[in-house]
């Protein structure tokens, strides 16, 4: 969580492995990720149907 948190002040990807693990692991992680990819689109990840995954532009 805290790494997570970090990533949002900062603008920085942690990175898809991190993201999938955290989404794969916790319910509540997932909204904390859903509002860190509508608060960074450059880092190219999008929710779609509930699933986590990266954008192919």
């Amino acid at each position: 969580m805290e790494k997570l948190k970090m990533a949002g002040l900062l603008k920085e990807n942690p990175g898809l492995d991190f993201l999938m693990e955290c989404w794969q692991d916790d319910p509540a992680l997932q909204i904390v990720i859903k509002s860190l990819v509508r608060k960074c689109p450059q880092w190219g990840y999008v929710v779609v149907d509930g699933q986590f995954m990266e954008w192919e532009r």
